[in-house]
């Protein structure tokens, strides 16, 4: 297998970041008021508020992820076969896309918020390289950027658990969204650790674990941040380990590296008080 380096298309990668900055400069212009969606479920009310930032953050979302198939779509080690199997490809930078639109509709339009605007610009753009980099495994960056999507992929989960841990909404809507992140997250990392092979069955057993957990979790009287970085030690811990077992790891030493990473995250959520 040859190895080589390849780095996306320069205007493709412009327009991608150029559209998605417009929507989110959209919200520093335009203000509506927020409307209240009421979905009557079986003995529940769900009650769900809508605001222009939400809808931009989603835009932004559907843009990143029609944007980093473009971008990769013009990979040339990849066959016409090949691009409609990269679906996985969307996920981070659509992650990504909506974490940056939250947190400018959190904002008021000033420096800070041109700040995290401009910065968001440049973060996503380096999600859509990585992204291109990992779309061939013979890259000699290949390893780094796997390093890398993990990297924004645990940042981005923590952020997102925080998040909803901090609102105050019931258990149920806690797992609703907890569960299809962890499965999705644990199911690309093992994807990429393994070099293209999926193993569903994995994200699937690593999800159940983690929501039972957050479910237990969720009475005790934990901050955010302290929720999300327990969580987040569970998760590495529980992908490293799937990863180790696969790759037939040595049997004394491959529970290590998952449990250290556990017992860190975890020591280091309750040192937060």
């Amino acid at each position: 297998m040859n190895e080589q380096k390849h780095l996306p298309d320069v205007e493709r990668l412009s327009v991608v970041i150029a559209l998605i900055l417009l929507a989110y400069a959209t919200t520093a212009f335009i203000t509506l008021p927020t409307r209240s969606l009421n979905l009557q479920l079986p003995g529940i009310l769900l009650v769900i508020s809508l605001n222009f930032s939400t809808v931009v953050a989603v835009v932004a979302a559907v843009l990143a992820a029609a944007g980093v198939e473009w971008v990769v779509t013009s990979h040339p080690n990849l066959s016409a076969q090949q691009y409609y199997q990269h679906w996985h490809h969307w996920l981070v930078p659509a992650f990504s896309a909506v974490a940056i639109g939250i947190t400018l509709g959190t904002l008021p339009v000033g420096p800070a918020w041109w700040t995290v605007f401009g910065l968001g610009g440049v973060f996503l753009a380096a999600v859509l390289t990585i992204e291109y980099i990992s779309a061939d495994p013979a890259d000699l960056r290949y390893s780094f950027a796997v390093l890398g999507l993990d990297a924004v992929s645990f940042a981005l989960f923590l952020i997102i658990v925080a998040a909803i841990s901090g609102a105050d909404l019931r258990l149920y809507i806690l797992l609703a969204a907890i569960i299809p992140v962890v499965f999705l997250i644990s199911t690309r990392s093992l994807f990429l650790r393994l070099r293209g092979v999926w193993h569903v069955g994995w994200g699937a057993g690593i999800a159940l674990i983690l929501a039972q957990l957050a479910a237990a979790m969720f009475y005790l009287p934990l901050r955010p941040l302290q929720f999300g970085l327990i969580l987040l030690g569970m998760l590495y811990g529980l992908i490293s380990l799937a990863s180790n077992i696969e790759e037939k790891a040595n049997r004394r030493t491959l529970w290590i590296e998952p449990l250290v990473a556990a017992l860190a995250f975890t020591l280091l959520g309750l040192l937060l008080r």
